[in-house]
């Protein structure tokens, strides 16, 4: 393994509170090898650069402890996780909780499965699927204490797709960047047929940077309907409540 200069991302899991252990920063090196490595053969991430994937990648996905209390999460599913953002940095850090990885693109899933047998991760489950069929299935409809999201969609929309995970004193919580108080305005109905309650929206500066992130807390206060969330694509042609 190369040598890289872990002074920016030793400074960023300060400004976090995160102590990480040896064997944690080496499976963040080896997950960037990997990451780069793939990016070759398929488009996994427009950035590549040591710094820049630590910044925009680790520790942005870590940045949702500063806005969510961590200890009370046991699982964890990731919607549209993507090249495993934020869900491998986070099941990195807390190895102790449960995660599943869900995404629509077969190629990722493939990549990911490589990442967590070569970081040697363990209770970590890859589904190849579209939110709007598993959150059907018994075994994973409001089953976790957290659904997260850095999948680009609006509110509303992917409120439909990650809410139904939830169980009901979880929450769900996206990470947005940008204006977003036209969009959460517009979500509000969306989240209460769901069974959601927008409790806060945290802005935080991402470590390093000064990109503002928000991470929108919403509560699951009820079961979710059965009617949802409805058939593929109709969250995204459709929007709840708009």
């Amino acid at each position: 393994m190369k040598d890289y200069n872990l002074t920016g991302f030793e400074r960023g899991l300060k400004e976090l509170g995160l102590t990480l252990s040896k064997k944690q920063m080496e499976q963040f090196l080896d997950f960037y090898e990997l990451l780069v490595e793939w990016n070759k053969v398929m488009n996994l991430t427009g950035i590549t650069e040591f710094e820049e994937v630590v910044t925009k990648h680790f520790l942005d996905s870590l940045l949702l402890i500063k806005a969510y209390d961590m200890s009370k999460v046991k699982s964890i599913i990731d919607i549209g996780t993507g090249a495993g953002f934020p869900g491998i940095p986070l099941k990195i850090a807390f190895p102790e909780v449960k995660c599943v990885l869900l995404d629509s693109l077969g190629k990722r899933i493939k990549f990911l499965g490589t990442v967590v047998d070569n970081l040697g991760l363990e209770d970590i489950e890859l589904i190849h699927g579209r939110a709007e069929d598993y959150a059907q299935k018994p075994e994973y409809r409001e089953k976790f204490d957290l659904s997260v999201s850095r999948a680009v969609a609006n509110m509303a929309s992917l409120s439909e797709y990650c809410i139904p995970f939830v169980k009901v004193k979880g929450a769900f919580v996206p990470y947005k960047s940008g204006e977003i108080k036209e969009e959460l305005k517009g979500a509000e109905k969306a989240v209460s047929i769901l069974g959601g309650k927008i409790q806060e929206c945290k802005e935080l500066i991402l470590p390093e940077t000064d990109i503002v992130r928000s991470f929108i807390i919403i509560d699951k206060v009820k079961n979710t309907s059965k009617k949802y969330p409805r058939k593929a694509g109709l969250p995204t042609k459709e929007p709840l409540g708009q």
